[in-house]
């Protein structure tokens, strides 16, 4: 992953829980900036990381997600004091992903139909990072380039905030599936899952679990080290995968309840 550097605050995007921002990086190119110092702090940019860089590793439309080094002093003329704040509290290494310019925000009212490979794709997806957020009250897709693109991922690997029985946990159904706004589309869940399955190795898993900066993994009780506390998220990954069946059947099931 690339790392750039923060050189211009743009402006704030309320409609996000965190107050994420507009922002220009060093590269004369403009991103989502996500602070490590708002709500959930780092656990809310590791679940962003990892779920996303899934999302692209599966072929699924995320955009970018870089690194973004943020100066204090960036705020320094910021009037809004609950601003200001956040920018100084969250100097350093922070997440940022590529700004869609001109998308359009995915409403499920006007959509009566879509690609039902792709519907399948982003529900099995979603179950499978346990992402409560992709709902009708809160889609978090845009239409761009006559695709649709999947945003922010901070509310995925909830289970991150209390590890006691994680590895149980992991082969949940994922019963918030039912409230997937994508979910009457899904026809071809099963046939997503085989694709998937293979999609995804361990390797993979590895791969993006280790870009998870160390200074984000702060200490938790049972990982006195970062390599253990990625080792654990790993593991929670691949245990999912070896259970997808039991949220996938879920999905089925409750999608059968829909038509």
């Amino acid at each position: 992953m690339r790392t750039i550097i923060a050189t211009r605050y743009i402006t704030p995007l309320r409609e996000g829980g965190s107050l994420p921002a507009l922002i220009e990086g060093d590269d004369e190119e403009m991103y989502v900036l996500k602070f490590r110092g708002a709500g959930q702090g780092p656990k809310a940019l590791i679940a962003e990381l990892i779920a996303g860089e899934i999302g692209r590793a599966l072929g699924l439309s995320v955009p970018e997600l870089v690194f973004v080094e943020l100066d204090a002093g960036l705020g320094r003329n910021e009037r809004d004091a609950e601003i200001k704040e956040l920018i100084e509290a969250s100097a350093g290494l922070n997440l940022a992903l590529g700004y869609l310019s001109g998308s359009l925000g995915f409403d499920p009212v006007a959509t009566t139909s879509i690609d039902t490979r792709l519907a399948s794709e982003v529900v099995w997806f979603d179950a499978y990072v346990t992402n409560v957020d992709r709902t009708a009250r809160n889609t978090n897709m845009l239409f761009w380039n006559k695709q649709l693109w999947l945003i922010d991922h901070g509310a995925t690997l909830y289970f991150h905030h209390d590890w006691r029985d994680y590895l149980e946990r992991s082969r949940s159904s994922f019963a918030p599936v039912k409230d997937h706004v994508l979910l009457r589309f899904a026809a071809e869940l099963s046939a997503v899952d085989t694709v998937f399955r293979g999609q995804l190795t361990v390797d993979i898993l590895q791969r993006i679990v280790n870009l998870i900066p160390q200074s984000w993994l702060a200490a938790e009780p049972g990982f006195p080290e970062p390599n253990e506390h990625r080792d654990a998220y790993v593991a929670f990954l691949q245990s999912r995968l070896e259970s997808s069946h039991v949220f996938v059947e879920e999905a089925i099931r409750v999608r059968t309840q829909l038509l």
